[in-house]
């Protein structure tokens, strides 16, 4: 029996990067040492295993330069491996950990395949001693080829847990379960026996949504705010100044911020810009209050602050009026 064929994007990150030696799990990028997809198939050859692996180079970056560019031309390698591969199973994309999560929502917001996509990372290289790189890998790969895996949008896989991209979020700088959907728990595991799904995303995901960043050259101009105590609104003033069409308040929880720090906001909205009002909790949901109302802010419902910056960059792409980006935050 022929195994599925799954094809492996990488763009860098921890698993594809080779440290001083077995110990050096944490400042290894010092090393300068980063593997492409072919060469991280060939470190960790059990891959073959599980799938007829497609290796599929991109430049290795490390994620915190990663951006719109890179999410478009990932978008676009994409359709074309469906284009040259008719058979392909699924997708899989080794990515640096810092934003895998944003990575890994933009393509759920943005992609047009039907087959399955998985962003998967590590938190040690793949020259640890104890690097969890290789079973990540294969795990994805076990995955992206699953057919229950299909419809369940964009995933991420680290820790023998896949996740839905749009609840996840790293959580941890350090510890090997850093990974978690804080409100709503893991999609599944993937077990020793069996890649096993116990629940399906509802929000509208990949490949069923309004968003098409082929002829974009540029998101428009997004910024996020952090509340604390006592800020006044100086970043605010900054990001108008800067041309923001769009910001999100990653305000106190359940959802507001400090007084002189929403003077500043209202601002921003007499401006004519959209202010999304999100929270630093790290999960939970935020509500329109009457302040809010009053003032003109939108909500973000229960996506974290770096995930409502995206999604309200793409609205903002295709609109401008507060009703209709009101509706893309109940869709997605």
């Amino acid at each position: 029996m022929s195994l599925p064929k799954v094809a492996f994007i990488g763009t860098g990150g921890t698993m594809a990067s080779l440290g001083r030696g077995p110990l050096d799990i944490q400042d290894y990028g010092a090393a300068g040492n980063v593997m492409q997809a072919d060469e991280i198939l060939a470190h960790w050859p059990q891959t073959a295993l599980v799938a007829d692996v497609i290796p599929v180079r991109y430049q290795n970056i490390p994620s915190t330069r990663i951006g719109f560019s890179d999410w478009k031309s990932l978008v676009a390698i994409c359709h074309q491996l469906v284009i040259d591969h008719p058979d392909l199973a699924g997708i899989v994309i080794g990515h640096g950990t810092a934003t895998l999560e944003e990575t890994a929502w933009f393509l759920n917001l943005t992609v047009k395949v039907s087959i399955p996509i998985v962003v998967v990372g590590s938190q040690r290289p793949s020259s640890a001693v104890s690097s969890d790189a290789g079973m990540n890998l294969i795990n994805a790969i076990r995955v992206a080829a699953s057919p229950e895996a299909r419809g369940m949008g964009v995933m991420v896989v680290l820790n023998d847990e896949i996740h839905s991209a749009r609840e996840v979020t790293k959580s941890a700088t350090l510890r090997m379960q850093t990974f978690r959907s804080p409100d709503f728990g893991v999609l599944g595991h993937a077990d020793g026996d069996a890649v096993a799904f116990y629940r399906q995303p509802l929000r509208r995901r990949a490949p069923d949504t309004e968003f098409d960043v082929s002829n974009l050259d540029a998101l428009p101009r997004v910024d996020l705010t952090y509340a604390y105590a006592g800020c006044d609104g100086t970043a605010v003033r900054a990001f108008i100044a800067a041309g923001a069409k769009g910001i999100v308040s990653a305000g106190f929880a359940p959802g507001f911020t400090a007084p002189d720090e929403a003077v500043a906001l209202r601002e921003a909205v007499e401006a004519g810009i959209v202010v999304v009002q999100s929270t630093r909790a790290g999960s939970g949901r935020t509500f329109r209050s009457k302040a809010l109302r009053e003032a003109g802010f939108l909500i973000a419902d229960n996506l974290n602050p770096q995930k409502a910056r995206i999604l309200l960059a793409l609205a903002l792409s295709v609109t401008n009026d507060p009703d209709e980006i009101t509706r893309i935050f109940k869709t997605y």
